[in-house]
């Protein structure tokens, strides 16, 4: 039987998962290539025929996406599945005419496909974009399981950007566990925040064995979505953050609008940062798409702990890599703002009542809140993230 050429695109995480859930034992198709964007050094490598399984003895290689479609060409590629997040619209069918003028199929898998279903209860936190504050709405619900004497178990979105058969399942509930997997400083930041607040954390490549071995000692899994991908696991309770400082995204960027469309609750954030009518008008889109989902406003409050240390002090703010890359956000919230407020705690109440979210920082620059949406306000000083 011919199997049916595919290369897929994606960026370390959702490619993957793709693969493992549709085409890893499907003889009827045959991955011949992965592509690779977003983040740095994460091509010119192998999936690795630990993880491929026994059709691919030699693993599956990883280009730069810049060479598609010359591999199209070269790799006699049938098809062409799309796999990675936080796209606009208007990018990704471009994405699409580049592939149907090489003669291939471009191919979006749904998530019916790719959900994998869990014997427990799932609270997925997903966004619009990334950057819209999906870490404090994860940190509420492990505060809430801690406060009933349960012990939070938290799934992350992938991020193996080192050794990927290693990192095929990594289970961490200490900081020593971030040493041993090796974990970089974006990954550090996505972890580190999780274990102080008492959560156990997964995170790998081989999502089916992660959710396997959290059933083991779970209550309930909260997923803690990357990016605005869609969740690994099918939620019994899907949350969706929306970003006033960048209204008009929810409905533009691929798969956000998905995750609004999904979602049972939409979390409006940042409402102390942005401007009324940008709040109104994400709430007005939230409502146009998905009528039912429960509407729950929050605000970002950041703080600073000992902040005389860096008063008056020339300061390095090292920023939210992914906020900054492809956020589309000029800045994250490291740079100076107004003066400082208590941080509240993130509580829900009524739909379309306002929330609290506290968002504790360790030492370092910023003190305050934001007063105008950072989408709109230009830099003014250079930001590293």
């Amino acid at each position: 039987m011919k199997r049916k050429r595919i290369i897929i695109m994606g960026a370390a995480g959702r490619d993957f998962h793709n693969f493992n859930c549709c085409f890893r034992d499907n003889p009827a198709c045959r991955v011949v290539a992965f592509t690779a964007t977003q983040i740095p050094y994460i091509s010119d490598r192998r999936y690795p025929a630990e993880l491929a399984g026994t059709l691919y003895p030699h693993g599956i290689p990883i280009f730069p996406e810049e060479q598609l479609e010359e591999l199209i060409r070269r790799l006699r590629a049938e098809q062409v599945v799309f796999a990675y997040s936080d796209v606009a619209h208007e990018r990704l069918m471009h994405t699409a005419s580049r592939v149907l003028a090489c003669g291939a199929d471009f191919t979006l898998l749904g998530p019916d496909a790719t959900m994998l279903a869990s014997r427990l209860p799932v609270v997925s936190v997903c966004a619009v974009r990334t950057g819209c504050g999906k870490s404090q709405v994860v940190r509420y619900f492990c505060d809430i399981l801690r406060e009933r004497g349960i012990r939070p178990v938290v799934v992350r979105h992938p991020m193996p950007y080192g050794d990927l058969a290693a990192q095929a399942v990594e289970r961490m509930e200490s900081m020593a566990d971030l040493d041993r997997f090796r974990c970089t400083i974006e990954e550090r930041e996505e972890y580190e925040h999780l274990l102080d607040h008492g959560a156990i954390v997964y995170a790998g490549v081989d999502y089916r064995r992660i959710l396997r071995r959290a059933e083991k000692e779970a209550a309930v899994i909260i997923w803690d979505g990357g990016n605005n991908d869609l969740p690994f696991f099918r939620p019994d309770l899907e949350i969706v953050v929306a970003d006033p400082l960048r209204p008009g995204h929810e409905t533009s960027w691929y798969p956000g609008e998905v995750n609004l469309r999904r979602a049972a609750v939409v979390v409006v954030n940042k409402v102390n940062a942005a401007e009324p009518a940008a709040v109104a008008a994400v709430e007005g889109a939230a409502r146009s798409a998905n009528p039912s989902a429960a509407l729950v406003r929050t605000e970002s409050v950041i703080t600073v702990a000992d902040g005389g240390r860096v008063r008056g002090k020339r300061v390095l703010v090292i920023e939210d890599g992914p906020t900054i890359t492809h956020g589309s956000m000029p800045r994250a919230p490291g740079l100076p703002q107004p003066a400082s407020t208590a941080p509240r705690r993130w509580s829900t109440r009524a739909p379309g009542r306002r929330a609290r979210c506290g968002m504790s920082m360790p030492p370092g620059p910023t003190s305050g809140r934001s007063s105008r949406p950072w989408a709109t306000a230009p830099p003014r000083w250079p930001t590293w993230p």
